[in-house]
């Protein structure tokens, strides 16, 4: 739902106190109107908010495989992560100035390496136009000067990004259809009908390309593979008053299925509204009431850059499903208040087969656990208020 639910914009909101005063009028997201495929893969240039998200877990080649023991595979392992935001500000549209910020773009990168000891991270932001950023609206094709993500004809995504410290250049193959949130992408993030956002995922994508990392990797690099979950949302509702940030988690099953899952949280740190999907094994598709959907901290990470006390380590209940998370490791905060505003924790993440015994069995020691999927969990919320 990443931010994955609603899109931060600081920038935009400078702007707000600009001349132009005539306020455009942003669409509402409404259920029964369905995706189309592939202009629905595009951007929705007058939404407010809108971004695509890829997370993914990643084996380089000369490393364990990951169908090797799990203290070998997470040992070898890395986390990457790349989103494309793309924000409306309130500005009046007949503005006739090519200087005017009617579109802003934004994007977050990082790698979760645990031998880099914390998370590598870089981020952009520009106004659309001029050849410097841009976001197709027939198709996924999102850029900020040489980051890039786009798809393919054939359904393949590239995504490109290189910065001081790593560099991606992978390509990310479809493997199951597109995962419709909600009810056929209608996706409630409250008790109102209009706090709700157009949401898809497309999970177990398959990762192949080339990573820079610039004290490991020698040349141009090493050839990795893995595996890895986009998202892409967009809506023009505001958060709720009653609430300060959100938990999300999007985990691909080993099963084949996948899980996306969140909860809302109030100003007391409760639930205030929470969803999901599910996706079974065999394809079939559960979307998940807000009552069906618990998250339970089980161990905190207390910042030493931010002082947040993040809970890294999660009990996720889904339905039937009940998932231990343990991340790959703890510091994974990402400080994004040169472009999107907010600061918060977004990390690669093992799911084990949860329940109240099994749970303190795996915050002793994994190395005896089997896993039963991997993912990410996205932490916002706990430094300050998320503010659109």
């Amino acid at each position: 739902m990443r931010r994955r639910t609603f899109l931060l914009w600081p920038l935009a909101a400078q702007v707000l106190s600009a001349a132009w005063a005539r306020t455009p009028e942003f669409p509402t997201v409404v259920n029964g109107q369905p995706l189309v495929f592939p202009r629905d893969y595009g951007a929705h240039s007058s939404y407010r908010n809108e971004w695509w998200y890829v997370t993914g877990w990643l084996q380089p080649d000369a490393n364990p495989a990951a169908d090797a023991t799990p203290s070998a595979a997470a040992n070898a392992s890395l986390g990457f992560e790349a989103t494309f935001f793309r924000s409306r500000p309130a500005l009046d549209d007949a503005n006739p100035s090519r200087f005017a910020p009617n579109q802003l773009l934004f994007a977050n990168v990082a790698l979760s390496d645990p031998r880099a000891g914390s998370l590598q991270h870089d981020q952009r932001a520009a106004r659309r136009g001029f050849g410097l950023a841009d976001a197709s609206g027939t198709d996924t094709a999102v850029h900020i000067d040489d980051w890039s993500l786009e798809r393919n004809a054939d359904g393949r995504y590239r995504l490109n990004v290189a910065t001081s410290g790593f560099a991606f250049a992978f390509t990310l193959e479809p493997t199951q259809p597109v995962l419709l949130n909600g009810a056929g992408g209608y996706s409630r993030k409250g008790p109102l009908a209009s706090e709700a956002s157009y949401y898809y995922s497309e999970p177990w994508l398959r990762v192949d390309g080339m990573l820079k990392r610039s004290r490991h990797s020698p040349g141009n690099g090493e050839h990795i593979r893995g595996r890895a979950w986009l998202d892409h949302e967009w809506s023009s509702a505001p958060l709720a008053d009653v609430a300060v940030g959100w938990d999300w988690i999007g985990i691909d099953l080993d099963d084949g299925g996948a899980l996306m899952a969140f909860q809302i949280r109030d100003k007391a740190g409760r639930k205030f509204w929470a969803g999901g999907t599910l996706r079974a094994a065999d394809g079939s598709t559960h979307a998940l009431s807000p009552d069906s959907v618990s998250f339970t901290p089980l161990r905190r990470w207390r910042s030493p850059h931010t002082g947040a006390d993040y809970p890294v380590a999660m009990r996720v209940d889904a339905q039937d499903l009940h998932l231990m998370l343990v991340p790959l490791m703890d510091d994974q905060e990402f400080d994004s208040r040169a472009s999107t505003g907010a600061v918060y924790w977004e990390g690669a993440v093992t799911a084990f087969q949860g329940g109240a015994e099994a749970d303190n069995s795996v915050l002793a020691s994994t190395s005896a656990a089997k896993p039963i999927g991997r993912g990410y969990l996205e932490l916002t919320g706990y430094v300050q208020r998320v503010e659109l």
